[in-house]
Parts: structure tokens; C-alpha cells; sequence
């Protein structure tokens, strides 16, 4: 495999509050590579969406703050980048579709405008060319009548066509890496199908890498092809999206897996990992899912487990790592 194209390593962000230093991501570690989706898999508060915004660069002001660690896109280090580098670099080189559309966009300018003035000030376009290349963006994200709808303002369409003008805006300078953080949130599922397989193509088309943050294990099964899975900040499971669903070497990972509706599988009830993830303010001692997890023995209560190699191109972070992925425990 080539050289990745975005290389996060040891990467830690926390949030000072009046209780406390809230600790949402912990040494966190991944790599992005061109043509390829990788899923970030977990619960709401895992860090996922944390782990993005940093990349992006959201998180550089009070109260947050990146404690540690690397964010490197084509040789360059963003973690504490000037302003220039990050202008330079945000768009065309990353680019993110936020998972509230309606919020993310601008209520008061037609989405013509805001896609146009996009390409005016980092293309140096003309305003028809702009406008005409803001018309070409929305056909290829198949906003209907898009030469007539050019004019329209956020709030006059649905939630799946604000996604598709967001994606727009996210595609429009070619971008390396997608980062689509839950773009699917709030969507019916016959929209979510056409939104995926909407940044499939373009993943596709363009050569990028695509950074897929979501907890829908049918999603990642569909489009992925690695997958990171995070609980209470930590990595604690990473593999190919086929070795990891197929064995599992973390009990949350298998917790998720078998907590998804399958209909070859006949329960009453579906089941459901217990508890709720902890609080970053309040983890409890050793591997934070010692709480909920089903194989708990001592030394997950004292001890935090590494994020090790367990076979080729697996890692995991349990104390009985290896007995799960055997499954043996």
C-alpha cells in the first residue's frame, strides 16, 4: 500500500471545563490513504467527531486544546500550522461534510452564492464562471433542476438535498481527503443509501480518501475498507473492515456486532451492550469499558491495555486480546 495521505499519530485534544480537564481524545492514531474509506466506528462520545475537528483544525482556540501528538498531510504537520497553512490546506487538501447540514450552511445567501464565492476566492474565478461551476457541482450531486434551484436558500430544500449541497461544497477544490462526519444523520434510509453511494463515486472519481465517521455498522460493512473503532477516546480496535467483522478482537467490537438486527437471526429482543459509555471527566480506573464488558477479569480494572499488533494489519487494545480474537474469551 502506498504512502498515506494523512498520517494522525499520538494525537490527544482535551476541553478545560469549570469541573475539570475533559480528556476527548486520547493518543489516538490513524492513517488515511488515497481511494480508500476508513471508518471511524463508535458510540456517541467516543471521540469520533472530536478526532475530525482537530484534523481540521477547529479546535486550535480555548477551551480546546491538541495536548499531543501529530496531524500530517503530505509532509506537512498541521498540529500548530500557521493560519496561511491551514487556509491553504483546508479545501483543497481536506475538506469535511458536517452531519447538520442546515446548521453548516448560511441561511441568509443562496446556495449558488455560497458555493460560487467558494470558487471566486480560492479559484479567482469570474462570477458567471463561478456561477456556471457552481451549477456543474450541484448536477454532479444530483440536485434536480439545479440551473433553476441555483438561486434557492437553504431552508427550501429537503434535508437529503442539503446534504448533496454541502457535499458540493466539500468537492468543489478537488480535495484530497473527505472527512464526512454522520452524513446520514436524520435521513431516511433511502436518502442515506443515495448519500453513500453518492461519496462512493466521488471517492471514486477523484482519487481521494474518504474518512467516514458513523455509528452504523451496515454503512461501514457496505463502503468501508479499514475501520478504527473508538470507545471513551481511545482507539481500541483497528484491522481491514472483513478481518474485523468477521473476528473481532475487542469485546466492544464484538458488543457492537452482535447488537445489530440481522434476519437470519430470530431473538425476541435485540441485544444491547449494557451500561453507557463513562463520563471523560469520570473514567473509571484501568480499560474504560471494564464496566460493561463481558470478559472482564482484574487486571482490566488497574491496568490500561496498549493498542498492540495481535496478527497482520490487526491491532487492539485488551488485556485478552488475543483470547478474543481466538475466540476464547
Amino acid at each position: 500500500m502506498s504512502a498515506p495521505v494523512l498520517s494522525v499519530d499520538d494525537l490527544s485534544v482535551e476541553f478545560a471545563t469549570r469541573e475539570g480537564t475533559v480528556h476527548a481524545v486520547r493518543h489516538v492514531g490513524l492513517d488515511v490513504h488515497a481511494g480508500r474509506t476508513l471508518a471511524i466506528l463508535g458510540e456517541s462520545g467516543s471521540g469520533k467527531s472530536v478526532t475530525a475537528q482537530a484534523i481540521m483544525g477547529l479546535l486550535d482556540t480555548p477551551p480546546a486544546r491538541v495536548s499531543s501528538g501529530s496531524i500530517v498531510f503530505e509532509g506537512t504537520d498541521l498540529v500548530g500550522a500557521s493560519e496561511r497553512t491551514r487556509m491553504r490546506i483546508n479545501g483543497e487538501g481536506i475538506a469535511m461534510v458536517f452531519q447538520d447540514a442546515l446548521s453548516a450552511l448560511n441561511p441568509v445567501y443562496t446556495v449558488g452564492d455560497q458555493i460560487s464565492e467558494l470558487l471566486r476566492v480560492r479559484r479567482k474565478l469570474s462570477r458567471s464562471a463561478a456561477r456556471a461551476r457552481a451549477i456543474e457541482l450541484m448536477e454532479r450531486v444530483r440536485i434536480p433542476a439545479a440551473a433553476r434551484r441555483v438561486d434557492d436558500y437553504p431552508h427550501q430544500f429537503s434535508g437529503g438535498m442539503r446534504q448533496r449541497i454541502m457535499i458540493a461544497l466539500a468537492v468543489a477544490l478537488n480535495p484530497r481527503v473527505l472527512i464526512a462526519d454522520e452524513p446520514t444523520t436524520a435521513l431516511d434510509v433511502t436518502v442515506q443509501a443515495q448519500i453513500m453511494e453518492l461519496l462512493t463515486e466521488l471517492r471514486r472519481e477523484n482519487g481521494m480518501g474518504l474518512v467516514l465517521i458513523t455509528h452504523d455498522l451496515g454503512v461501514v460493512a457496505e463502503v468501508a475498507d479499514d475501520v478504527v473503532v473508538m470507545y471513551s477516546g481511545r482507539i481500541v480496535e483497528r484491522g481491514s473492515v472483513e478481518e474485523l467483522f468477521q473476528r473481532p478482537a475487542h469485546p466492544y467490537t464484538r458488543g457492537l456486532l452482535r447488537s445489530m438486527p440481522r434476519p437470519d437471526r430470530e431473538d425476541d429482543e435485540l441485544w444491547a451492550i449494557p451500561g453507557a459509555p463513562p463520563s471523560p471527566l469520570r473514567a473509571p480506573g484501568g480499560c474504560a469499558f471494564n464496566p460493561r464488558c463481558d470478559a472482564v477479569v482484574d487486571v482490566c480494572r488497574t491496568d490500561q491495555p496498549e493498542l498492540r499488533l495481535i496478527a497482520a494489519g490487526r491491532h487492539s487494545a485488551c488485556h485478552l486480546s488475543q483470547e478474543v480474537f481466538d475466540g476464547r474469551a
